[in-house]
C-alpha cells in the first residue's frame, strides 16, 4: 500500500496561526500534494482543515493520516488533467459569462449567430479545427437561421462525440442574460442548461491537447441550436444529412443531470390544438358558437386517455418513484377569446405526451390523433399542429463507454454515479438510433434548469471537464 503523509509544525498565538509545512513521504509512494484549505483559531485552540478531514490541536505537530488506497489511485489517475483544469477556473468563468450574455432564446430562436461566432472564435483560439454549418433554409416564426458547429481534435477513424446545445428556454426577466458571479457560482439563463456543460466540454478537449494526452482516435465536438424545440435545424437536420455520429464509438451529452448518468430518455409528442367557434355579443350569444365550451368537450375526451396512460410505469430508474408513470399533460399553454363579453371564436391548448421507453411512440401518437379525429366526427371544428416529436431511447449501463464514464466519475468525485432515465427528451436519441451508445452527464442541477435563479457551480464544471477528458483517454487509449 502506498502511503503519503504531511507533517505540520503549528504555533498558535491568539487568533493567528503560523503554519510551517514539511513533507514526510514513504519510500514507495508519491508525495501527498493536497494543501490545507482552511484554518480557524478560537481562544488559543485551532482547527485545521485538510482535503481529507480535520483535526483539532493546541500545540505541537499535527500530522494528517495516510491517504487511502482509493484516494491515492484517484490522485494518480486524475492528477495532470484535474490540476490543469483547476488552474483555469477564471478563464472558464469568463467564457461561460460570455455565452450566457448571448440571449439565445428558443422559441423563437434568437442570437444564434452571435453565440456561434463566440464559440467558433474561442475554438480557433484554442487551435481546434472547426466547421460552421448554416441551415438558413429552416427559419420560421421569426427565428434566425440555425448554425451548427462541428469541431474535432485528434486523428483516426474512431470518434468519441461530445455533444451540446447552445439555445436556451425564454428567460423570466432580461436580467437573466446579465451573468452574475458569486464565488464559485455563475447565475444566468443557460448557465446550467447547458452552456456550463459546453464550457466543460471545450476545456476537456483543451486539457487533453495541452497535456499531450495520447489518443487512438479523435473527439468530435458537435454544438447545435434548437434542442429545446425538438432539434429541427440542429441535431435532426444533421442526422438527416448524414452529418451526425459518423464513425462514432460513443457520445457524451452535457445536460444538467444532477450527478447521475442518463442512459435513457422518454419520447415526446407535443401538439397545439385550436378549436373554432363563432363570435357574437354576449347579449346575443344564441347567434354564436362558444369555442371554449367546445374545447372543454375535447379536453374531457383526452382526460379519459390520460387516466389510461398514467397507469403505466417504466422499469427504468428515474429518481422519484412517482416519476415512473407515463405522462399526458393537458393545458401547459392555453388561450383564446377576445373579451369577457364576447362569445369566444377560437380557443387553443397544448398537449404534451411523454412516452416511456417500453411504449411504442408511433402507437401512442396514433392514440392521441384518434381522439382528436373522433371529436371532429362529432362536429367539433378543430385543427392541430405538432410542436415537437421525438422518440424514446435507451442504451445499456454496461456498454464500454458507460463503464468508462462511471470509472472516470468515480476517479474525480470519489463515487460512482447511478444510471437513470431522463424524465424528458434527450438528444442521445439521435445517436442511439444510429447504433452509437450515448449517455448524458453534466455539471448542472436539473432542479434549477429553466428556473428564475438558474446557476451552475464552476467546481462541478471543472469536475465534469476532467471526467470527459478521462473518459476519452479511457475509450480512445492506444
Amino acid at each position: 500500500m502506498r502511503l503519503a503523509h504531511h507533517a505540520i509544525l503549528v504555533s498558535c498565538k491568539g487568533r493567528k496561526l503560523n503554519f510551517e509545512k514539511t513533507r514526510r513521504t514513504s519510500s514507495d509512494g508519491p508525495r501527498c500534494s493536497r494543501l490545507f484549505s482552511s484554518c480557524m483559531a478560537r481562544n488559543g485552540s485551532c482547527l485545521a482543515q485538510h482535503q481529507y478531514g480535520g483535526w483539532s490541536h493546541r500545540r505541537g505537530i499535527l500530522a494528517c493520516g495516510p491517504m487511502s488506497r482509493r484516494s491515492s489511485e484517484r490522485e494518480a489517475r486524475t492528477g495532470p488533467i484535474l490540476d490543469w483544469l483547476r488552474q483555469r477556473e477564471e478563464d472558464m468563468a469568463a467564457l461561460l459569462a460570455e455565452l450566457v450574455a448571448n440571449p439565445t432564446e428558443n422559441p423563437p430562436g434568437r442570437n444564434y449567430r452571435a453565440c456561434a461566432d463566440a464559440l467558433e472564435k474561442r475554438l480557433r483560439e484554442f487551435g481546434i479545427e472547426c466547421e460552421r454549418v448554416d441551415t438558413a433554409d429552416l427559419t420560421k416564426d421569426g427565428a434566425e437561421s440555425s448554425v451548427c458547429l462541428l469541431a474535432g481534435y485528434g486523428r483516426g477513424e474512431r470518434t468519441l462525440y461530445f455533444h451540446g446545445h447552445y439555445d436556451v428556454v425564454p428567460a423570466q426577466t432580461p436580467e437573466q442574460f446579465r451573468p452574475l458571479r458569486k464565488e464559485h457560482f455563475v447565475f444566468g439563463r443557460g448557465s446550467c442548461d447547458m452552456k456550463g456543460g459546453i464550457v466543460a466540454m471545450l476545456y476537456a478537449i483543451l486539457a487533453l491537447k495541452e497535456t499531450a494526452a495520447k489518443l487512438n482516435g479523435r473527439i468530435g465536438l458537435t454544438l447545435v441550436p434548437n434542442e429545446e424545440t425538438g432539434g429541427e435545424g440542429g441535431s435532426a437536420w444533421l442526422a438527416a444529412q448524414g452529418r451526425l455520429g459518423c464513425g462514432g464509438i460513443g457520445m457524451l451529452l452535457a445536460e444538467p443531470t444532477s450527478g447521475v448518468v442518463w442512459n435513457a430518455n422518454r419520447g415526446a409528442i407535443s401538439l397545439r390544438v385550436r378549436v373554432h367557434g363563432k363570435s357574437a355579443h354576449v347579449g346575443l350569444q344564441h347567434l354564436g358558437e362558444n369555442a371554449f365550451e367546445r374545447m372543454h368537450r375535447v379536453v374531457g375526451q383526452l382526460q379519459e386517455l390520460k387516466r389510461e396512460v398514467e397507469q403505466r410505469v417504466t422499469n427504468f430508474n428515474v429518481g422519484a418513484e412517482q416519476a415512473r408513470n407515463s405522462i399526458l399533460m393537458l393545458g401547459g399553454q392555453s388561450g383564446g377569446g377576445a373579451n369577457f363579453n364576447v362569445v369566444p371564436e377560437e380557443c387553443w391548448f397544448t398537449i404534451d405526451r411523454r412516452i416511456n421507453p417500453e411504449e411504442d411512440s408511433r402507437e401512442e401518437g396514433s392514440k392521441l390523433i384518434a381522439v382528436l379525429e373522433s371529436c371532429k366526427r362529432e362536429g367539433i371544428p378543430l385543427e392541430w399542429e405538432t410542436l415537437q416529436e421525438g422518440r424514446s431511447s435507451a442504451c445499456r449501463e454496461d456498454d464500454a463507454l458507460g463503464k468508462a464514464l462511471a470509472r472516470s466519475a468515480r476517479a474525480v468525485t470519489g463515487e460512482a454515479p447511478p444510471f437513470e432515465m431522463c424524465p424528458g427528451l434527450l438528444e442521445i436519441r439521435f445517436y442511439i438510433a444510429l447504433g452509437v451508445p450515448a449517455y448524458a452527464y453534466g455539471p448542472g442541477l436539473l432542479s434549477v434548469a429553466h428556473g428564475p435563479n438558474e446557476y451552475v457551480d464552476l467546481r462541478k464544471v471543472i469536475d465534469c471537464a476532467a471526467i470527459y477528458a478521462l473518459t476519452a483517454m479511457d475509450v480512445l487509449r492506444r
